[in-house]
């Protein structure tokens, strides 16, 4: 299999709900260690991207590829066989079970994970180690995102995808949460943030897209995209 060239790439991609046509013709890569950010408001189709990318969505027209596999019409597990992981919005982690059940449910597919893979997601969180054996549901909103990103990593993942990394949390932890998401790029896995908040996720991005209403309206460097004016007018309210 082909590797040359982005490790993930939309051309031309149009989704629809029924009759909705909900992204049009959307051009979208991601290269090996790279994090890219898709900003946009509510609607803007920043979830259903999400879903084209991980197969929970087929488009109508367009491809998916991924580590040089056109997976358009590959299953999810597929997918995720191949790589992909996900932060899912609001975290989703199973309340009732401990930190260390949640890390090994993350790594599911690849027979609970091994010394290494917990070494590494210890090393990232070492909090997660000392809380290894409390219930998630008892820990703060940061924690939780630890917890999350832990999951997802467990599973060692060539490309991470975060859905709304700062929902839900106090200002203070967003910047922890961003903080984070920066140390878990620099240890070489490539990411694509999906986000509202377009301050933050410039700040660490390499990339930046934004979306409104399912097309595309800007694209660049992360630094060029925070001195847009319209970017600034519209998405970061100056």
């Amino acid at each position: 299999m082909s590797t040359n060239g982005p490790l993930l790439q939309l051309d031309g991609i149009d989704t629809y709900y029924g009759s909705i046509h909900i992204l049009q013709g959307l051009n979208l890569h991601v290269g090996a260690g790279e994090l890219v950010c898709l900003l946009g408001g509510n609607a803007s189709g920043k979830s259903t991207t999400l879903k084209t990318i991980l197969g929970l969505v087929a488009p109508r027209n367009g491809s998916v590829r991924f580590a040089g596999e056109d997976v358009t019409k590959r299953s999810t597990s597929h997918r995720i066989g191949m790589g992909m992981a996900i932060v899912p919005e609001n975290r989703r982690l199973f309340a009732p079970m401990t930190v260390l059940e949640n890390l090994e449910m993350g790594a599911y597919l690849h027979g609970g994970g091994d010394k290494e893979a917990f070494e590494r997601v210890y090393e990232l969180f070492p909090l997660l180690h000392e809380r290894r054996s409390q219930l998630a549901g008892t820990l703060s909103g940061g924690e939780q995102q630890m917890v999350a990103m832990g999951r997802a990593l467990m599973a060692k993942p060539r490309l991470l995808l975060m859905d709304e990394p700062s929902m839900g949390l106090a200002p203070i932890l967003v910047e922890r949460s961003f903080e984070i998401i920066k140390q878990v790029h620099e240890a070489g896995v490539a990411m694509l943030v999906v986000e509202q908040n377009a301050n933050v996720s410039l700040s660490i991005a390499d990339r930046g897209y934004v979306l409104s209403t399912g097309r595309l309206v800007l694209e660049g460097k992360a630094a060029d995209l925070q001195q847009d004016e319209d970017l600034r007018k519209a998405y970061l309210g100056r």
